[in-house]
Formats: structure tokens, sequence, C-alpha cells
């Protein structure tokens, strides 16, 4: 994603904070367009190509959009542990779509979301 927070415009509402600096950090990664063929030998695959994506990226948060009629979507994904931290419209787009986040921090008790704010991810002096 492109560290000047431009890739949140049209966010509903203020953008968290913590967002914001893991943005400016350039430690998040978008994951869009994923589409897996659904078949019995891949059972996991997409939450496996996920996984792998972050981790060769080596980001601090994984960012996707979700549509608003697409449940079953929304569901596999929170299952997962993505959680949804608003909306965003787009311009060219009619109708919001759900921002969904998956921190790839670990979980403390100061941190209990995952999201750790370290020399990685401090916002740009």
């Amino acid at each position: 994603m492109p560290r000047d927070g431009s890739w949140w415009q049209g966010f509903d509402g203020p953008l968290p904070q913590n967002l914001e600096q893991l943005t400016a950090s350039g430690y998040v990664f978008a994951i869009l367009e994923t589409l897996v063929y659904p078949h019995q030998y891949a059972r996991g695959l997409a939450r496996r190509m996920q996984e792998s994506l972050l981790t060769d990226h080596q980001a601090s948060l994984g960012v996707t959009l979700v549509d608003e009629s697409a449940r079953r979507t929304l569901a596999a994904l929170q299952g997962r542990g993505w959680r949804e931290v608003g909306r965003i419209q787009r311009e060219d787009d009619a109708t919001p779509v759900r921002v969904l986040v998956l921190p790839l921090g670990e979980r403390t008790e100061d941190h209990p979301d995952g999201l750790v704010h370290n020399d990685r991810t401090q916002r740009p002096g």
C-alpha cells in the first residue's frame, strides 16, 4: 500500500491511528481479488495463500475489501481472524465496501489487537 495514506481515501469516519501508523511504516499489504476454486483436495488453500503473501512481504497487517453482499466471504475471513474496521466508499463505485484487517503482530496484554507499534511501525519523522 502507498505510505501516503491515499489508499484510505473514502474511509467512513476517522481512520484509526494504528492503521495510519502502520500504513506510513510500509508494512501493510492489501490482498484484493483473490479467487480459489473449491476442491476437496485444496482445503485451506486460500488461507495458506494469504498467509504466504503476508509473510513473504513481511507485513505487520493485512487488509482486504469485501463487498456488502458477500456474506459467505465475510464469514470465512472473520473465521480466520480478519476483523472489520469500517467501510470505504470509492469514487468510482456506487456502494461502500467493508474494510477487514488481519493483525499479524503478537497479541499481548498491552496490545490485545496484535497491532504492535515498534521501530518498524512508527510514523516517519
